[in-house]
């Protein structure tokens, strides 16, 4: 059983030989120095350059880290092509938005469109098309930023939480444009040949919105995109960070694929609430970073007999993570097939 197929499979609710260990990037970036290394290929270089992108991405995968290859790794693309400032980081600090582009959602129609002829989402596309044309058997994994995470990297995050109270209409102006211009741009990953479409949406979750607003803002924009996604022929992962409790039953209204969620949720938790959907997670990256092998694959095995259909690091690795530590993700997996 190749990797497309495991993968495929698991998701489809078929029966696979061992639980895919998979990691998409964009939010739930999987490069770390090590890599860049074994890669010859640098970050901040390789966030711009489809040629080294798709290096990198590789590396993930041929050094015996996961199932998959994915890009980009980072949160900014999107916001960037709308107008954000973005500081393009180190070889150990990802990119970050360090400029909002608008003051209030009232002026969500100042925005850019993005353009995925130019700039880094141009990059991104390309980088695709190179995985796919040299992984025949492994999933290409495209990556947005969520649609509440994209709003709040455009304008500053305190005003916008404000504004979906104050400025209701408004801030769903903001979240329509901002889902459009994710359609787009998650279409075009497609078509570039992504298999699945990760979404990540940090600044959605139930811990800072709470369940009337996670499902008004986070559930209903996320569905939408995923409509359309599912629609183009992709699967589609969302990814939810933070404690889960208050609002599980709003993350079953979510229509993708599979639900991933971080460390902080419990994996026989998670599964008693959502017993029929397929869940990934949710290896803690300060084990993967700071702990050992031993540690890892114990990490590892729990989340695999307790609840996660697809194992997986609980957010984006650090990039000082050693690769053995990486690796004993997936040999916990073979050795329990």
């Amino acid at each position: 059983m190749n990797e497309k197929e495991r993968l495929f499979k698991m998701i489809e609710g078929e029966k696979t030989d061992r639980p895919p260990c998979i990691c998409p990037g964009g939010m739930m970036n999987m490069i770390t120095t090590g890599l860049m290394e074994l890669a010859g290929t640098s970050l901040p270089e390789a966030h711009s350059d489809a040629i080294l992108m798709a290096r990198l991405a590789k590396s993930a995968y041929t050094s015996g880290c996961f199932d998959n290859v994915g890009a980009p790794f980072c949160m900014t693309v999107e916001a960037e092509a709308m107008g954000a400032k973005v500081r393009m980081g180190t070889d150990t600090i990802e990119p970050h938005v360090s400029g909002y582009v608008i003051d209030t959602t009232s002026d969500w129609n100042k925005l850019e469109k993005i353009d995925h002829t130019k700039g880094r989402s141009g990059v991104v596309l390309d980088a695709i098309k190179i995985l796919k044309s040299e992984l025949e058997n492994v999933p290409v994994v495209g990556n947005l930023t969520g649609p509440v995470s994209t709003a709040s990297s455009l304008i500053e995050p305190t005003v916008f939480y404000k504004e979906m109270r104050k400025k209701n209409a408004d801030t769903h102006n903001l979240m329509e444009f901002v889902t459009d211009q994710l359609i787009a741009f998650g279409l075009a990953q497609i078509e570039a040949g992504a298999d699945i479409i990760a979404i990540s949406d940090p600044s959605g979750t139930g811990e800072i919105l709470g369940p009337k607003y996670f499902e008004e803002f986070t559930v209903k924009y996320l569905n939408r995109l995923i409509a359309l996604l599912k629609k183009k022929g992709a699967k589609v992962i969302v990814h939810i960070c933070g404690q889960m409790r208050q609002v599980y039953k709003q993350a079953d209204m979510i229509e993708s694929d599979v639900l991933s969620f971080d460390s902080v949720v419990a994996a026989r938790e998670a599964r008693k609430e959502l017993p029929d959907r397929v869940l990934m997670g949710n290896i803690s990256t300060y084990a993967l970073e700071f702990g050992d092998t031993v540690k890892v694959k114990t990490l590892t095995r729990f989340a695999a007999e307790n609840g996660f259909d697809i194992i997986s690091p609980a957010c984006g690795l650090g990039m000082r993570s050693p690769l053995e530590n990486i690796k004993a993700m997936g040999e916990a997996l073979r050795e329990r097939a």
